[in-house]
C-alpha cells in the first residue's frame, strides 16, 4: 500500500515538472488511435508540425466479414499496435525519450478496440515515466481544424461519421455544449449499410466510391420520409432512410437475381437519392442549431465558424450544401482535409497537444484511468433547444442558386461550389440540372 501510494506521489511530482516548460519548448505528444478499426499513432509538436505518423487499416477484413467484428478488430489492434507505433517514431526519427507524454484514445468507442490503445499507452507511459493524456475521441475530431488553420473558440461543430453525428458549440479545449446527436444511425452507417454492404459493393465500398456513383444518379428517384420533420430539436436520425433503401435493394436483387457482390440496376440512383436524403437532414438540423445560437447569443456576430469533421465530411457534396447554410446565416466553413476527416493518430496527438499547453487532462492516476464505450460529449443542452420551440424557414431554392453554379442540359455539369480550409484532393460532385440544384430543400418552407 504504502509503496504504491509513494510511486504515485513521486510520479505526480514528475509530471508536474514535465509540464513547466520553458515558453520556448516545442513540446512532443505521441498519439494512439484505436477506437474502431484503425490503428493509428502518430507524433504531433505544438506547433501543429506532423513529425511522424503510421495506420494500419483493417478495412479489407472487415469487408471480407461484411462488417466489424468486435473480437476480431481486437486481435489485428493487438498484432499491429506495436509496429506502428515503431514505424511513427522512425519517420520522425525520434524515441519514446523525446517524446514528453502519451496521449490515446479511451472514450467513446468499441470496448475490445479501446481497451487495446489505452493499456499499450500505460504500458508506454509506465516503461518510459512519461505523463498519460486520456482523449475522448469525438473532441479529437473536433478540434483537428485548429491544427491546420486558426479557429478561434467558441464554434459550433457538426461531426459526421460512420459512428456519430452530433452538433456542439466548443467553448474550449475541454468544454461543449451538445445541442443534438444521432437517436439511432449515424451518416456513414446509413451510407455503409444502404449502399456498400449490400448491391453496390464493387464501385462504393468506400464514401468517396459512394460520392462518385451518385455523380451518375438522379438523386430524386427516391422520396425517403422527412426525418424528424416533427421534432423542433436538433437530433438526428437516419434509420428511416437506411431501412428504405435496404427494403429497395433486396426486392430489387429478388426481382432480378442478383447474388453475391452483383449489382443491382438503378444503382447510381439509389447513391444519388440515399447522399442527398442524408445532406437534406444535416443541413435541416443544422439551421435549426444556428437558429438556436442566435436566440440565445451563444456566439460573437464577427466570429462565427461551423466546423465540420469526421469520416463524412470526405464528402464534398454534404460539405458544399452545409455551405449553402453558412452562407445564409453569415458563418465561415472550415473543413480539415480529409486525411484528418477520418480516424487517425494525429488528431488525438494534436487533442494531447491542445491540453498539455492548457494544463488539462493529464491524469497522475494510471490505475484511475479506464475506458468508456458509451461517453456523451460536453453539457447536454439538447431540452433547451426543444424548449426553445424554433420554427424554421428552411433555406429556399433562392438562396441555393446564389451559392451553386446552375447548368443547363446542353452544357457540361460545373461542380458544386465547395467550401474548405483547403482544397478537395478528389472531383467534387456534380450538378446536371437546374432542378435538382434548385432542390437543395424541396420540404415545407417551415417546420
Amino acid at each position: 500500500m504504502i509503496p504504491a501510494l509513494l510511486y504515485r506521489i513521486v510520479r505526480s511530482c514528475y509530471i508536474k515538472r514535465n509540464m513547466c516548460t520553458p515558453v520556448n519548448h516545442k513540446s512532443v505528444i505521441l498519439g494512439l488511435e484505436t477506437s474502431c478499426d484503425d490503428t493509428g499513432c502518430a507524433i504531433v509538436d505544438s506547433c501543429g508540425n506532423i513529425l511522424g505518423e503510421a495506420l494500419h487499416s483493417q478495412l479489407q477484413v472487415h469487408l471480407n466479414n461484411g462488417g466489424i467484428i468486435p473480437p476480431i478488430a481486437r486481435d489485428l489492434h493487438k498484432q499491429h499496435i506495436e509496429r506502428v507505433v515503431e514505424e511513427a517514431l522512425a519517420s520522425a526519427n525520434l524515441g519514446l525519450g523525446d517524446v514528453d507524454a502519451i496521449a490515446t484514445t479511451v472514450k467513446p468507442g468499441m470496448a475490445l478496440s479501446l481497451l487495446v490503445g489505452m493499456n499499450h499507452g500505460k504500458h508506454l507511459a509506465k516503461t518510459w515515466g512519461k505523463p498519460f493524456i486520456p482523449i475522448h475521441h469525438m473532441e479529437a475530431h473536433a478540434l483537428t481544424i485548429r491544427m491546420v488553420t486558426q479557429v478561434e473558440f467558441p464554434f459550433l461543430v457538426l461531426l459526421i461519421s460512420g459512428g456519430h453525428c452530433l452538433l456542439a458549440v466548443a467553448q474550449g479545449v475541454h468544454q461543449f455544449l451538445l445541442l443534438g446527436q444521432s437517436l439511432d444511425d449515424a451518416p456513414g452507417e446509413a451510407f455503409d449499410k444502404c449502399v456498400v454492404a449490400d448491391s453496390a459493393q464493387d464501385e462504393t465500398s468506400q464514401l468517396a466510391g459512394i460520392q462518385l456513383a451518385a455523380t451518375r444518379g438522379d438523386p430524386l428517384s427516391f422520396q425517403f420520409p422527412f426525418m424528424l420533420s416533427g421534432y423542433r430539436d436538433c437530433n438526428f436520425s437516419m434509420a428511416g432512410l437506411k431501412n428504405k433503401a435496404r427494403q429497395h435493394i433486396m426486392r430489387q436483387e429478388h426481382e432480378h437475381g442478383v447474388e453475391g457482390d452483383g449489382i443491382i440496376p438503378g444503382v447510381y440512383d439509389l447513391c444519388a437519392s440515399v447522399q442527398w436524403g442524408i445532406t437534406s437532414h444535416l443541413c435541416q438540423r443544422l439551421q435549426r442549431a444556428m437558429e438556436f445560437i442566435n436566440m440565445r447569443d451563444m456566439l460573437p456576430l464577427d466570429r462565427r465558424t461551423l466546423v465540420v469533421s469526421g469520416g463524412v465530411a470526405c464528402n464534398s457534396f454534404i460539405t458544399g450544401a452545409l455551405g449553402v447554410v453558412c452562407e445564409e446565416y453569415g458563418y465561415s466553413l472550415a473543413v480539415p482535409p480529409p486525411k484528418l476527416c477520418t480516424d487517425n493518430g494525429v488528431m488525438i496527438a494534436w487533442n494531447g497537444v491542445e491540453k498539455w499547453r492548457s494544463g488539462v487532462g493529464v491524469v497522475p492516476d494510471l490505475d484511475a484511468i479506464d475506458i468508456e464505450p458509451e461517453c456523451p460529449l460536453g453539457v447536454d443542452r439538447r431540452e433547451d433547444v426543444v424548449n426553445a420551440n424554433i420554427k424554421c424557414k428552411y433555406v429556399t431554392s433562392n438562396t441555393a442558386g446564389k451559392v451553386c453554379h446552375l447548368c443547363h442540359k446542353n452544357r457540361p455539369p460545373v461542380r458544386l461550389s465547395y467550401y474548405s480550409v483547403t482544397p478537395p484532393t478528389q472531383p467534387g460532385s456534380y450538378v446536371t440540372s437546374v432542378t435538382r440544384a434548385h432542390l437543395l430543400y424541396d420540404y415545407p418552407t417551415t417546420l
